[in-house]
């Protein structure tokens, strides 16, 4: 005899005293656990559930609770100079089947949401709004204008530079792929030192002149420059 039971949003073929690793669950170890969202039960008789078969239940015990293998999760982003590399292990549960019940099983209680009183609505008392001053009017336009922030190109589409460096480059004043074709390697060189070790190994030598064709609109040009030249590296 065995079933096609659904555990913790897993489906699973069972038999009896068979041990199974699922998705962490709620209970402590040694506990028993009941679950009836079965879907197929062979007791001789092949019955099919839609979507579940009505009775029906699944019995375990909680043996351990544990972690899975580790598996490395690794990103990497083209031409960006983006690359990320985490660990992650599952958390898990290793049951044992202990039966299986085709009829007589009692589904689990729904539980019932108390109703909640009406809130009761409080009027908004009027808030009295104090005119401003032409002095303090002229003062918040200044305040205004020195918070937007200047937008300029996309830098990223120069090859060698990912968003973090463009970022530094921003904070220099360079915004622009003009104001980049026109700024001397050692400048951008020092940038790139005092931005951190991480960035301080990265060669501009040819981020000025990739710059240029970009600001001229020679993208078809850029584009056969970045595929002969791996990483931006003359």
């Amino acid at each position: 005899m065995y079933a096609i039971v659904e555990i913790a949003g897993q489906q699973f073929k069972v038999k009896k005293d068979q041990k199974v690793f699922v998705h962490r669950l709620q209970g402590e170890e040694g506990s028993s656990v009941s679950f009836n969202n079965v879907l197929l039960l062979d007791d001789g008789k092949v019955t099919i559930g839609a979507p579940a078969i009505k009775g029906a239940a699944v019995t375990a015990k909680i043996l351990k609770h544990l972690k899975g293998d580790k598996v490395i999760v690794f990103k990497k982003k083209r031409r960006k100079g983006y690359r990320v590399k985490n660990g992650h292990r599952q958390y898990l549960s290793e049951i044992q089947i202990e039966s299986i019940v085709a009829s007589g099983a009692k589904a689990p209680a729904e539980k019932k949401e108390a109703k909640k009183a009406p809130a009761k609505k409080v009027a908004a008392k009027p808030v009295a709004v104090k005119a401003e001053t032409p002095a303090k009017k002229e003062a918040t336009k200044k305040t205004a204008a020195k918070k937007s922030t200047k937008k300029g190109d996309d830098l990223k589409k120069v090859e060698g530079i990912g968003p973090k460096i463009a970022e530094h480059f921003n904070n220099a004043g360079i915004f622009t792929f003009e104001e980049l074709a026109n700024t001397e390697v050692s400048k951008l060189q020092e940038i790139l030192t005092a931005a951190g070790p991480r960035y301080k190994m990265h060669n501009p030598g040819s981020w000025p002149k990739q710059a240029r064709m970009a600001a001229d609109g020679k993208w078809d040009e850029l584009k056969v420059w970045q595929d002969a030249h791996d990483k931006g590296i003359e």
